[in-house]
């Protein structure tokens, strides 16, 4: 029994939800998205509820049947509501800006990095003295915000001695102590 699975899902007002020949398709106030679900799975909307349901207890199937609602759920919060996440650079002379959708990147390397954001993303860029400059990224794609977020991370992880570098506002790092004291 897939408990995430079989929990109905509750379409919001204004969020219009079209099921044909295995593709679902949400409209909403934020945009458009769309899966394709596999065969094996039926999704029914019933008046302001969806219901995703196998047709077997196969293990496969099993194991999509809660992936294929939570993907969905996504979907339907994604398209209302729509998903933000907060990026900050820790580290000297570190900086960000950006114009339209190119986001420059300052990371300490030789050469400034230029990052282009997809066009279903929106960037902006907080620089406030005394504080981490911030990168801040809003779309109503759960999965491409999560891909983009995980991209700029990429180009300067935090390092677990001095915490430098691009990480999740709000996140723990775990830290390392440093070299122990020299020689008595």
């Amino acid at each position: 029994m897939s408990r995430i699975g079989n929990a109905p899902i509750e379409i919001p007002s204004g969020v219009e939800i079209k099921v044909e020949n295995g593709l679902v398709t949400v409209k909403g106030p934020k945009g458009t998205l769309t899966q394709k679900v596999a065969d094996y799975i039926t999704v029914e909307v019933e008046d302001k509820i969806i219901n995703v349901k196998r047709q077997t207890e196969e293990i496969p199937h099993k194991a999509k049947h809660g992936l294929y609602r939570s993907l969905i759920n996504n979907m339907v919060e994604g398209v209302s509501k729509g998903y933000k996440t907060e990026q900050e650079l820790v580290g000297v002379g570190y900086r960000a800006s950006n114009t339209g959708q190119n986001l420059e990147l300052s990371l300490g390397f030789s050469h400034n990095i230029v990052f282009q954001i997809p066009a279903e993303v929106k960037v902006s860029t907080v620089t406030e003295r005394g504080k981490n400059p911030t990168i801040i990224l809003e779309s109503h794609d759960k999965q491409l915000i999560g891909h983009v977020a995980a991209k700029i991370r990429s180009l300067r992880k935090p390092e677990p001695y001095k915490g430098k570098g691009i990480k999740f506002v709000g996140e723990q790092l775990r830290r390392k102590a440093g070299k122990s004291a020299g020689k008595k």
